[in-house]
Formats: structure tokens, C-alpha cells, sequence
């Protein structure tokens, strides 16, 4: 068979002689487009998508492009916050697959399509009729329903956008549930004529919703009258073969029989290894966690069909079966990356066309074998089209295990159509997913939505969302000392409790002013340094996720900087990572499931030896071996990085940050994280406490003003810093960590644990812990008024020291017991 796309013929001519159709529009439709003649009596014509992966074989990453461009497309239209907040809805059976390519061009956009196959125990949250379709009923089976439950934009994407009438009854019924003010239809073609435009305009007035429409391309298909009859004239003359015996394959109209004599060729297993539990595709919902994992296993399960393939294979079709398109779909593009064959792409279905082998006519062969998935209206034909007579040497047939059926191996089922017209037939299977709920609820779908202020802290709600719960009416808090001791003896963990929250002098708080007003034109800098590096190298539209809560000002402070000078509106959350305990694996669920995990970059204040850094490496390594969620890029974006632990940063100065100076009256006041077992469930967030009676000595706002105010100052400074940073070896070298080697056995303690580096942890152990002594490198001046400051008030020596690689470090009491302390609580001398 000649190419059934074009041979220079466009592949509508045939029914538009014949019926006087005429296609109107864009001059890049008839690239997209053929037509064909329907076996339905209530539609004449066929438009026969060349990129859409379903009727007409066609390359994976054309497919795969197109559905792409059109997510980008939507993307633009709706912007970064609308954008985080939709939920894709594709149409089954053809759109399926396009359906999933758009939620990919959005990033982070979970997914559902309708399905025909209902399944046992999951209930519909939706159902709808295609009025023109052999086969109407459309069910909305998500796992959550949360899904189709929130009020952010909902996109429908569909091959064709005809009439409008489906789109209509998805949203009318949609839309009684579930209001919402924006809805975004999505088509390879909108062929709409005036009047439906009209009424779609109309319907969404009524409803108080904004409709969008995007497509590759538009027109409309002018038919003259009695068209309906013309083609039902014109079907029958030209299909004899129900009249016939024989293969249903080997039909007049379908010349692609296999030739007298001909060898069969040879059905061979391969075994996928498709990652447990990953769903098959998005009958009842696809997240971004999900496609992560996808993305993960995709190149070993491609390896695997690629190891099957018969040596020499030139030309390579992958089948997809109906619904199932996006799997095979993947699977055939990257394929198609990484072998020399010509590989194409389309899926069977159920949708009866008229074929002719001309090249004016975009259905040129068709095979016919019976359903082999138990369908819910019972058994009948199914259909691949223009497979027969394509010249492929070998199709990679792929069903999910509901079609891995007697009637798929049996000797008029597919796998036997297609064995007769290549010489070499795999099968992969996919394990169709069956929601976990229906057996038992092992975990929550998915912990609550991020806790905001004023409710949870005080920064703004578009400033901050904290993956936390509130145990703000717990009591937590336990004296420093006490606190120490458990820690030290190993019958706590300091995550188990919290230190009272200390109270600042008027002499201490005249200092954070004085050092914030010093300090904030070198903050600035810092925070756009780090910032534009971020944007540049980790992602353009970064997910800044902060470690609570030293890191939340400053991942605060450079959302503010991307919307100062890029215009970005940062999503940003603040996450809890405990050491020796790891980050929150429930916090990092809910990132991948809102969120592209490879745009989250991770935020903190600043690095001393690297212990968190190492932590952070250490706990996502562990949480993609346990949930097969991957992405997530481990390296911290800090302010400063004395410790030289990282290579994002904005500078690598240790100097006072007046944010490390306070504990949560300079971070919203919120507490340090708690991380109990008979508080936090295995699938809960972990805890804080928001301390709302400290209100009036809470300056949060005021630091981040005084920050953000010095922006337009040192803007161009940035610049040429970022220029240099780029130019320069930013290679950790982990000096900092070899100094605290060298400290803890110069002074005795031989606990890494015990030393802390760096002005902010300094300053930490001063408020939090108790404090043996202080080292300050020599000649150190204004950095340290609030540490000396605070080590007087606690009666703790500061030595000077020559060579310091750090401003200061802070040493925790090596061997702390209560009666290391005198009555008053000071700390003394061993």
C-alpha cells in the first residue's frame, strides 16, 4: 500500500468529489485532515486526523508534539496561578492520548479522561452523552474525587471540536456539581460553524464562566443537502464483504488480505516491568507524581521492547488499544529516539469506517477482529486501520491486562490480524490499575491543602503555604535545659519538643534594627544573586519549597525578587526536614502531585557544616525508592553558603542575616517542626505551632520590607555578580565540614552534632541550646554585637580565634547535664 497520509493526493478528495463536501479554513488543514466515510447513520463524513495517533499510522513525536504545543498554548493563556490549579479532562475513545500530552505541555496539571468501561466498585463523579458517536455514553471515574472538586480552570480536550455538543453536556453537567469561573476547550481542529460559536458564547454568559477555545487549526466542513443520504448510498455500494463469507479481514473493500501462501508471522511476549501501582493511563486519573514515574521507567521499558526487536527491523508500528494510547504512545517515542527503524504510532477502535484503497481517501485498509476486553455494551468489532498493506515488518502491539484475553489470542483476534500482514508481532501488556480504595484505604488520597495566613502565621496567603498541621493548642514547649539533657542522653529527639520561645530585650531588639538597616542592601543582593541563578539554571518557573523555617523568609523573599524583576508569580511552599529523620514524605507527595517535581527547588537561610544538605540528599533518595517518585533535585538554594556545601547560592560570606537573630517573630511566627509519633500519622504533615500571642513584638513583615525596598538599588549589581558566578567553579568543597572535623577534636567534644559554624546557627545555639562557648574568628566587628550580646546575657565565654574559616561557631556543652549549669541557668566552664 502506498503512504496513506498523502502520495501527493490529499487524502479528502475522494468523499469530496463524491459527496460535494468542502473543507474550509486555515490553509494548514488538509495536512491535518482526511476524509473518510462513516458506517453511522447519523453522520455521513469522517475527519481523519494525520497527527492524532489513531486512524492513520504516524510518528510519535508528531503525535506526541502536537498535544504538547497545544499544553504550552494553554499554559501562556491561563498563567502560572491559574495554571497550578487546573485539571485536564481528555475524551475517550480518541483523545485519550492528546488528552495526556496537553496535561504534559501544563507540567503540573493532574489528568482524567471519560472512559466506556465502567469498573466495579469505583462510582462516577460524572457522566455524559456524544450525541453523535456510535457509541455515547461517556463515565468520569476518578480514584479522588476531589479531582473534578475544585474551582481552578478545567480543560477539555478533544481531537475535534465539531459542534460543541459534547463539550456542552461535559460542562452542563460539570457544572452543576462543582461551579467554576473558567473552562478551556482544547482541539487538534475546531470546525465550528458561526452559530455554534455563537452558542457556546451564549451557554457560558448563562452560566457565568469563561469559555476559551485553543486549536492547531479551524475552518468547517460546508455539506450540501442530502449528504447523509449520498453517503449511506455510497457506503453500501462499496461494502459487499457483510454480504461475503470468509476472515473479516480479507473483505473487497478492504484489499489487504495476505497474500495466497503467505507465512503468518511470529507473536512473541515482552515483558514491560511497568512500576507497580502506576496507573495505565488516566481512566481514573493521572498526577504529576504519576507521570514522574513514568518518566523514570520509561527508557528501561523502551530498552526492553527495543531488545525484542527482531534484528534489522526497518519499519516499526506501535499499536495502542483504544483508550490505551498515552503508555504505547511513550513508548513509541522513545523508541523512535533511540532506534534506527522507522517507527509509527496509532491505536485500534471501535469507530466502524468505510475503507478504500485509493489514495484520495484517508482510510485505505482496515482490519476487523472482536473485542477482547469484555465490554460493558458487548461483544463486536473492533478495527486498525491503515495497518494492513503499510509495509511493516514488525508491530509492537500493547493492552492493558483487561484485554489480555482468549479473544486477543484467538485465531480471528487481533494479534492473528496482525501476524498475518508482519512478519514479526510483540505484545507488551500494562497492568490495568485498579484503584486502591476498592480494597482497602491503605493511605489518604491526598493530606489537606497547604495551612496560610492570617489563619496560620502572618505572612500574606500568596507568600507562603505551609505543608503543615497546627498544633498550635498542643503544649510542646519544655525548658532549654531539661530539653538538652533528653537530647544528649538519647531519650529524645530535639524534634520531639520545643524550647521556650525566647523573649528579646529592648537592648537585643535595637540591635536586629540596627544590623537589619546595615544589612538589607547585602540581603538584597544575595537574594537576587540566588534567585536569578535559580531561574537560569534549576527552572524557569521554579516551585520555591522552603525548609521551616529558617529557609521560609528567604524563599519569601525571592518569590518577591522573580516578581520584581521577571514579573513571576512564584508558587511557594515551606516544607519540615528533621535530622536524622528526613524531609516530610507527605509534604513531598503532595509537591509531586501539584507540582513538577524537577521545578521544586529546595530554599534555606544558609549553610554550616552541610548536615541538611547531606539530610536532604539522604531522605529523597530513600523516598524514590519507596514511592517510585522521581524528579526532585536534592541540592539546596541558600542566601549564604559559608560551608561551601552547595553550588546555588548568593554568596558564600558568612555575615549576619538579621532573620537568624529571632526565632519565629521574624518567620511569621511559626514554631520550629514537630515530628511525635502520637501527633503526626504516617501520612500526616509534620507539625508547628503558630504563636499568635506574640503579635505585637512580630516583625516578619517589617524584615521582608526592608529587604525588598533595597531591590532597585542593587538590581545591577546583581547582574554582574550573577555574570561572574557563572563564569566561576562553584564546585562544593565542603571546607566547612572538614573545619568542624578539625573543631570538635581540637576542643575535645568528638561530636560533629555539637558543633555549629556560621553566625545563624551561632546565633541558634545561643536562643535554643545550651551554649559551652563561642568562637569568633578575630577582629570580627558588627556581625557579632547580637551574639556577644546573647553569650553575656548567658554568661558564655567568647574566644577569639585566628584563621576562623567561619565568622563565628557556636559550641553546644559537650557533656550537658542539669548540674553542668548553675542555679541561674548560666552554663560553665569544663
Amino acid at each position: 500500500m502506498k503512504n496513506a497520509v498523502n502520495d501527493g493526493v490529499w487524502s479528502g478528495s475522494w468523499v469530496a468529489e463524491r459527496l460535494g463536501v468542502e473543507l474550509v479554513g486555515d490553509d494548514g488543514l488538509p495536512d491535518l485532515l482526511g476524509l473518510a466515510l462513516r458506517r453511522n447513520p447519523k453522520r455521513a463524513h469522517l475527519l481523519v486526523s494525520h497527527v492524532l495517533g489513531k486512524h492513520v499510522p504516524q510518528s510519535p513525536s508528531v503525535v506526541y508534539g502536537h498535544g504538547f504545543r497545544l499544553g504550552r498554548r494553554v499554559a501562556a493563556l491561563l498563567g502560572e496561578a491559574e495554571t497550578g490549579s487546573a485539571v485536564v479532562l481528555g475524551y475517550a475513545e480518541t483523545a485519550t492520548g492528546l488528552g495526556h500530552a496537553v496535561a504534559d505541555g501544563l507540567g503540573r496539571a493532574p489528568y482524567l479522561h471519560s472512559t466506556r468501561r465502567p469498573v466495579p466498585g469505583v462510582a462516577p463523579a460524572g457522566g455524559f452523552e456524544e450525541s453523535h458517536s456510535h457509541a455515547t455514553s461517556h463515565l468520569l471515574l476518578p480514584e479522588d474525587p476531589a479531582l473534578l472538586a475544585g474551582d481552578g480552570p478545567l480543560v477539555l480536550v478533544d481531537d475535534e471540536f465539531s459542534t460543541g455538543n459534547t463539550v456542552l453536556n461535559t460542562i452542563r453537567d460539570l457544572h452543576e456539581r462543582h461551579p467554576r469561573r473558567r473552562y478551556v476547550v482544547v482541539a487538534l481542529v475546531d470546525m465550528r460553524s458561526p452559530e455554534d460559536t455563537a452558542r457556546l458564547r451564549r451557554f457560558a454568559d448563562g452560566i457565568g464562566a469563561r469559555v476559551d477555545v485553543i486549536a492547531t487549526a479551524s475552518g468547517t466542513v460546508r455539506l450540501p443537502d442530502g449528504v447523509l443520504d449520498r453517503g449511506r448510498e455510497l457506503v453500501a455500494r462499496h461494502t459487499t464483504a457483510d454480504r461475503e463469507p470468509g476472515p473479516a479481514d480479507d473483505r473487497p473493500e478492504s484489499p489487504a488480505a495476505p497474500a495466497p501462501g503467505s507465512r503468518p508471522g511470529h507473536v512473541t511476549r515482552v515483558g514491560l516491568h511497568w512500576p507497580h501501582g502506576l496507573p495505565d493511563g488516566g481512566r481514573h486519573g493521572f498526577t504529576p507524581a504519576h507521570r514522574a514515574r513514568l518518566e523514570a521507567a520509561l527508557p528501561a521499558m523502551a530498552d526492553r521492547v527495543a531488545g525484542a526487536l527482531p534484528a534489522g527491523a526497518r519499519r516499526v508500528l506501535v499499536l495502542g488499544s483504544e483508550e490505551l494510547m498515552y503508555a504505547p504512545l511513550r513508548l513509541a517515542h522513545r523508541l523512535e529516539q533511540t532506534t534506527d527503524a522507522e517507527v509509527r504510532f496509532s491505536t485500534t477502535t471501535r469507530s466502524p469506517v468505510l475503507a478504500v484503497d485509493d489514495p484520495g481517501y484517508a482510510i485505505r485498509t482496515r482490519l476487523v477482529f472482536p473485542a477482547h476486553d469484555d465490554p460493558a455494551d458487548g461483544p463486536g468489532e473492533r478495527y486498525a486501520y491503515n495497518v494492513a498493506g503499510a509495509g511493516f515488518d514488525t508491530v509492537v502491539a500493547v493492552v492493558d491486562s483487561a484485554g489480555d484475553t482468549p479473544a486477543l489470542h484467538a485465531p480471528d483476534g487481533l494479534l492473528a490480524r496482525l501476524a498475518a500482514h508482519a512478519r514479526h508481532v510483540l505484545l507488551a501488556v500494562v497492568p490495568s490499575y485498579v484503584p486502591e480504595h476498592r480494597h482497602a484505604p491503605e493511605r489518604q488520597a491526598m493530606p489537606p491543602e497547604p495551612l496560610r495566613g492570617p489563619a496560620f502565621s502572618s505572612y500574606a496567603p500568596e507568600e507562603v503555604g505551609w505543608l503543615l498541621q497546627d498544633l498550635s493548642d498542643v503544649t510542646l514547649e519544655a525548658p532549654t535545659e531539661e530539653r538538652e539533657e533528653a537530647i544528649q542522653s538519647g531519650g529524645a529527639h530535639y524534634a520531639e519538643s520545643l524550647p521556650v520561645e525566647y523573649q528579646p530585650s529592648e537592648q537585643y531588639q535595637r540591635l536586629f534594627h540596627a544590623a537589619l538597616e546595615t544589612s538589607a542592601a547585602r540581603i538584597a543582593r544575595a537574594v537576587g544573586v540566588v534567585t536569578e541563578t535559580v531561574v537560569t539554571e534549576r527552572s524557569p518557573r521554579p516551585v520555591l519549597v522552603s525548609l521551616a523555617r529558617a529557609g521560609t523568609p528567604v524563599g519569601v523573599l525571592m518569590r518577591r525578587w522573580a516578581q520584581y524583576r521577571h514579573g513571576l508569580e512564584l508558587p511557594h511552599y515551606a516544607v519540615s526536614i528533621v535530622r536524622g529523620r528526613g524531609i516530610d514524605a507527605s509534604a513531598l507527595r503532595w509537591l509531586a502531585a501539584h507540582h513538577d517535581p524537577r521545578d521544586v527547588v529546595f530554599v534555606d537561610g544558609w549553610t554550616g557544616k552541610g548536615a541538611i544538605t547531606r539530610e536532604l540528599a539522604e531522605a529523597i533518595e530513600e523516598f524514590e525508592a519507596e514511592e517510585g517518585i522521581t524528579g526532585f533535585d536534592p541540592e539546596i538554594a541558600v542566601l549564604a553558603d559559608p560551608g561551601s556545601c552547595v553550588r546555588t547560592y548568593g554568596t558564600r560570606e558568612d555575615f549576619l542575616i538579621p532573620s537568624a537573630c529571632l526565632n519565629s517573630t521574624v518567620s511569621g511566627l511559626i514554631s520550629r517542626t514537630v515530628l511525635r509519633a502520637d501527633l503526626v500519622g504516617p501520612d500526616d504533615f509534620h507539625g508547628a505551632k503558630f504563636y499568635r500571642e506574640l503579635a505585637g513584638a512580630d516583625v516578619s513583615a517589617a524584615f521582608l520590607d526592608a529587604v525588598s525596598a533595597r531591590f532597585p538599588e542593587v538590581a545591577d549589581s546583581v547582574d554582574t555578580a550573577v555574570k561572574e558566578l557563572m563564569a566561576g567553579d562553584r564546585t562544593p568543597t565542603w571546607a566547612g565540614w572538614r573545619a568542624v572535623e578539625r573543631i570538635s577534636e581540637e576542643y575535645g567534644i568528638h561530636d560533629v552534632n555539637l558543633v555549629k559554624p556560621g553566625v545563624g546557627e551561632t546565633t541558634r545555639v545561643l536562643l535554643r541550646r545550651v551554649p559551652w562557648k563561642i568562637l569568633a574568628r578575630a577582629g570580627a566587628g558588627a556581625d557579632l554585637d547580637h551574639v556577644r550580646l546573647l553569650a553575656g546575657q548567658r554568661g558564655v565565654p567568647v574566644e577569639e580565634v585566628e584563621d576562623l574559616p567561619y565568622t563565628c561557631v557556636g559550641l553546644i556543652h559537650p557533656r550537658y547535664t542539669r548540674g553542668a549549669t548553675g542555679a541561674d541557668g548560666r552554663a560553665v566552664n569544663v
